[in-house]
């Protein structure tokens, strides 16, 4: 089994945004505002994601989050597949909700965790849903409502937030209220969300590969933090790419797992690939394409010929396990 990427390990901190796909509404009212914080929630408990700021508007949502044992990705699927099938069945559409690639920005904790937590909360009043700081207080469809202690949801972490303002919870809020308030003079803060002269470099191969051609990265989207960090996290990168299997060997371990779970599940190799839709036989299939994508890190299109089905056939019953999970 692959060692899971060291920028996503548990207690790594997350900035991610999300967007309606061209630009189109995630939320149409306050039913879907209700359905998306708890299709939120339930997706954060599940994975024990640690939640400490966030912002829901008409087309897109900013979170700022503490990555659980089971990973962002993990996470993610939960919370997107989920609510996009609560939003499609209710406003009866098809196709996908959001842009097929969320973004998410590593997070120098000690620089940043402040800064996040207020630029993140703030994007109500700058988008003009609420008309002043007073509002804010108690607009549900964002974490701040939350640290004040007018809205209250368990599955964010208020107390680490006031921490940072003070041990006293009364001071703690009324210093945080002021530094938010601070903050509203300072606009959109373009550096918080990236900003940076490369967007993305294709994944972490690509960093590597830029790297060994001595090419220089001036600065990276996926990380905020100082000259230190980053190097730090480019580093990781690089170790992590070290640790992952060939393509080979990758295939011998799905392999292997294929036979191991269909003599558990007492299915024959045969049937499984011959596409038969005999309970146990379904069973196994769904259970195998789950952990050769999730698990072994195959892609779609590897596990579906390792089990005699088609990519679409394997994307579906990822999406149908992330939705029976939330």
């Amino acid at each position: 089994m692959p060692r899971q990427a060291r920028l996503d390990a548990p207690g790594t901190l997350h900035h991610v945004m999300v967007r309606g796909i061209e630009k189109r509404r995630i939320v149409d009212d306050g039913k879907d505002r209700g359905k998306f914080i708890a299709r939120l929630g339930e997706a954060a408990a599940s994975t024990r994601m640690v939640i400490y700021a966030w912002a829901l508007l008409p087309n897109h949502a900013h979170i700022l989050l503490r990555s659980g044992p089971q990973g962002l990705p993990a996470f993610m699927r939960r919370f997107l597949t989920g609510y996009a099938g609560d939003y499609n069945r209710r406003h009866r559409r098809h196709g996908h909700l959001f842009q097929n690639r969320y973004k998410s920005i590593v997070c120098e904790e000690d620089a940043y965790f402040q800064e996040l937590v207020r630029y993140i909360h703030l994007n109500p009043l700058r988008a003009g849903l609420v008309r002043d700081l007073t509002y804010l207080d108690r607009f549900a469809w964002c974490g701040h409502a939350v640290v004040m202690g007018n809205v209250h949801y368990a599955w964010q972490d208020r107390a680490h937030v006031l921490a940072w303002f003070g041990r006293r919870e009364k001071a703690a809020v009324k210093a945080y209220r002021q530094y938010v308030a601070d903050g509203i003079p300072l606009g959109r803060r373009p550096e918080l969300v990236g900003g940076g002269l490369i967007r993305s470099l294709g994944g972490w191969s690509q960093v590597k590969s830029r790297r060994r051609k001595e090419e220089r990265a001036l600065s990276d989207e996926r990380i905020l933090g100082g000259g230190e960090f980053v190097q730090r996290m480019l580093g990781e990168a690089e170790e992590t790419i070290r640790h992952q299997l060939p393509a080979d060997r990758r295939w011998r371990e799905g392999r292997r797992l294929v036979d191991r779970v269909c003599a558990e599940g007492k299915v024959s190799l045969e049937e499984l690939q011959s596409g038969s839709r005999r309970e146990p036989v379904s069973r196994v299939r769904a259970r195998l394409g789950q952990r050769l994508v999730l698990d072994l890190g195959l892609p779609q299109a590897e596990a579906a010929r390792l089990l005699g089905v088609s990519g679409p056939a394997i994307a579906k019953s990822l999406k149908r396990a992330a939705a029976k999970v939330v």
